[in-house]
């Protein structure tokens, strides 16, 4: 089987791998580590065993002396193994643990043992577009980037299954909620919140349940790694910005598959939340394999004035206005010059469907599909527009 390459580089010491399910996380190590000693937890006779009595890891240890690396993948399943492996580290010569799992809620919100710092946290995100050999940008608004789905021989009928695997296997095995038919309606009505700002009340009266459920729902998805929030961008501010965080379904076609349509739905609106999204999973991918310490935010005034993604950290600053339209126009500029009259240091561009590369005023306006294309990890993300014709 050929494996696509990825970004994410392993780490040298232990680390949890987190990453929704899909995501390639198992399929990936078992290429770049086969000689590991690889436990996977989803298989029901490991899990009940280790289950039962965690302390049978450190027979499978025994077994196997000569792995330097050991792999349990789900280890959510079986947090209690975590207190093992903690020992197991601190002992001389330990080998190097990675922990997968795409669901974070038992760890974070359970008393399990984190390793006390001995092991790196890391995410491995959808695909990005420089990853793929022959990457189509009306694909990915269409099907998304989930390797599950993009590698899948019916991709569609894939992404459509997508959110039943995650309520029957995760959500209704875990527990997590008593009415599965109830956070299956709240699937379709959070869908309409992706790339706006988050409003709880809202929903619930979508929902028609109580605003204390809903906020419970969304935790549920963000445990689950399905969303992701985007915060206000505060840094120095000069003007009354915006409180609430905006929201993101995790892939542009996990959005589509959950958004419902119907005659009053304008495919245009609908292209341009997917696009946005789309942009937004890049950036996440971007600064978490660039390992810089760069956030992404939005910019967003109390008169209404906004910038989409603001990128800021160690590998530079910069503000992007993403446009669902072939050719920009003045009123496109408007938040990016307002952004930049307060802060000139940052570097400005509006993404949009059109093909030239323009600079207009000093803003570029850049084909978005280049763009993608142009985003390697460590790279600064407007090298692309700085380099000269002899590179």
């Amino acid at each position: 089987m050929n494996v696509i390459s990825r970004f994410f580089r392993i780490p040298e010491q232990s680390f949890f791998l987190f990453g929704p399910r899909g995501t390639g996380k198992s399929t990936w190590l078992r290429a770049r580590l086969p000689d590991s000693l690889y436990l996977d937890l989803l298989e029901p006779a490991l899990q009940r065993s280790l289950a039962a009595r965690p302390e049978r890891l450190r027979d499978s240890l025994s077994g196997s002396p000569d792995a330097r690396t050991v792999v349990i993948d789900e280890v959510q399943r079986v947090p209690e193994l975590l207190s093992v492996v903690h020992a197991v580290l601190e002992e001389s010569s330990p080998p190097r643990f990675v922990l997968t799992g795409s669901s974070a809620r038992k760890l974070r919100r359970g008393e399990v043992n984190l390793l006390g710092g001995r092991a790196l946290h890391r995410t491995l995100h959808p695909f990005m577009a420089s990853e793929l050999p022959d990457f189509d940008l009306e694909q990915a608004l269409r099907i998304g980037l989930v390797p599950l789905v993009v590698d899948a021989s019916s991709p569609e009928h894939t992404l459509q299954a997508y959110a039943s695997l995650y309520i029957d296997q995760e959500v209704r095995a875990e527990g997590l909620t008593r009415d599965v038919g109830a956070f299956a309606r709240f699937l379709e009505a959070i869908s309409f919140s992706h790339g706006g700002q988050l409003n709880l009340a809202a929903v619930a009266r979508e929902c028609e349940v109580t605003r204390k459920v809903v906020a419970a729902y969304v935790g549920i998805l963000e445990d689950l790694l399905l969303a992701f929030r985007v915060p206000v961008f505060r840094k120095r501010a000069k003007r009354a910005t915006v409180a609430r965080d905006k929201f993101y379904l995790f892939d542009a076609g996990v959005f589509r598959s959950l958004r419902p349509t119907g005659p009053l739905d304008r495919p245009g609106d609908i292209d341009g939340q997917a696009l946005e999204g789309l942009v937004a999973q890049h950036l996440r991918a971007w600064a978490a394999y660039s390992g810089e310490g760069s956030s992404v935010y939005y910019w967003r005034t109390r008169g209404g004035t906004e910038v989409d993604f603001v990128v800021y950290g160690r590998a530079g600053f910069h503000a992007f206005e993403v446009k669902n339209a072939g050719r920009v126009h003045s009123a496109d500029l408007r938040g990016l010059r307002t952004f930049r009259t307060d802060y000139p240091e940052a570097d400005v561009a509006v993404l949009y469907r059109g093909s030239e590369r323009l600079n207009i005023d000093g803003i570029w306006c850049l084909p978005v599909e280049d763009f993608l294309l142009g985003m390697v990890p460590g790279q600064e993300l407007l090298s692309q527009v700085r380099r000269t014709p002899a590179d």
